[in-house]
């Protein structure tokens, strides 16, 4: 199953030899990883290697620890960008700008994909997330909508990277222009022009319209930067 390790930095082989069985179908997601004890004899080194590379593989979200059960290949990946997207970010000394960039990039594309393969489920939760927002009152609870609505059309684009990516920029907008999103949507004037661009970008989705729903997606999230950079 293994191949025993020699004269290399061990735990690093030790995460290679695990990513090449997810590459080859040997792992798969939920799989149980075999105990401890059988990856030393299997690959020939130490427990303290072994655990350092599971512990990597736990940092880089691949493998998750189950105390008491053992180690595991994730099941769900839609968090384990997040904190290395975050730290690239912060490392990287990028603007709020970057991150909003890369949203016009990603989610007019993904609102297109979305139209054409959005299920009638979907698009009941993404009206009732637009007729909630209309109503309510907290704008609080409005901003974590709007997060919601920007998610449920990620989802219907049934990719998964792009899932996870705009998982992770959403994160890094709440972290670092949070309180320019909520002085947005806390201006009534500014509220009743978001419920508009929602709705646009919905009936572009019901209609399976998916250059319309690109549009639409693209005006909505201009309207949003230039407002970020004018608060």
């Amino acid at each position: 199953m293994f191949a025993p390790v020699k004269n290399q930095k061990v735990y690093e082989v030790v995460i290679e030899q695990i990513k090449e069985m997810i590459k080859t179908g040997k792992l798969k997601k939920g799989d149980k990883l075999p105990p401890e004890r059988e990856l030393v004899e299997e690959l020939k080194v130490s427990r303290a290697s072994i655990r350092e590379a599971l512990r990597a593989l736990e940092i880089l979200g691949l493998v998750e620890t189950r105390h008491g059960d053992g180690n595991f290949i994730k099941k769900n990946f839609e968090n384990s960008l997040l904190e290395p997207v975050s730290l690239m970010f912060m490392l990287e000394e990028s603007s709020p700008k970057d991150i909003l960039e890369l949203r016009m990039v990603l989610e007019t594309e993904t609102a297109m994909l979305a139209a054409e393969r959005i299920d009638v489920e979907t698009l009941e939760k993404i009206k009732f997330i637009i007729d909630k927002f209309k109503t309510n009152t907290d704008e609080r609870l409005n901003t974590e909508l709007d997060v919601e609505f920007h998610h449920k059309i990620a989802q219907a684009s049934k990719n998964l990277l792009l899932v996870n990516i705009l998982s992770a920029t959403s994160v890094l907008v709440d972290t670092f222009i949070s309180d320019a999103r909520y002085k947005i949507i806390k201006n009534e004037n500014n509220k009743e022009k978001l419920v508009k661009q929602h709705e646009n970008i919905y009936g572009a989705l019901l209609n399976r319209d998916a250059s319309m729903a690109a549009e639409e997606m693209r005006k909505h999230l201009e309207f949003i930067n230039k407002s970020i950079f004018k608060s």
